[in-house]
């Protein structure tokens, strides 16, 4: 899924974790997007109703996570370790779980990766992988010399 419309991203993680409950083959993304599901048992009563995801709305002033957001965000960080990308990110990760367990190591990551896709959207300029990999650095205490990773 290259440029998916809300819809498709929220069936996609439906489609999924189903699939996963009813022991069905997955394939690709559903496999890592399954294995993501299943850490987050707050999500699994949503996704088992697809049609009420994919209406539902998780405004911000509301104080409510958007699970479809925070899923997406695990499995864009689970591709960018699974080749390199940015490169040193694979590095950097590796870093945090020295420290950390999966689950919380992707966490820091993701905070890093949230303040840099805010970043640029409000500055309306591309992603700083540099600035992105310099802050997963700093979570797991790593040093800011580039190349170092």
């Amino acid at each position: 899924m290259f440029n998916p419309s809300r819809e498709q991203v929220r069936q996609f993680f439906c489609a999924s974790w189903r699939k996963q409950r009813e022991r069905l083959i997955l394939e690709g993304a559903e496999a890592t997007a399954a294995g993501l599901i299943a850490e987050h048992p707050e999500y699994h009563a949503l996704l088992e109703n697809p049609r009420a995801a994919i209406e539902q709305e998780f405004p911000p002033e509301r104080g409510q996570t958007n699970p479809f957001l925070h899923l997406s965000l695990h499995l864009a960080i689970a591709e960018q370790i699974g080749i390199d990308q940015p490169p040193g990110i694979k590095a950097a990760y590796a870093a945090l779980r020295r420290t950390l367990d999966v689950h919380d190591a992707e966490h820091a990551v993701m905070e890093c990766l949230g303040e840099t896709l805010w970043r640029a959207q409000s500055n309306r300029t591309p992603l700083d992988g540099d600035a992105y990999l310099d802050c997963v650095r700093r979570q797991g205490g790593v040093s800011l010399v580039r190349g170092d990773a």
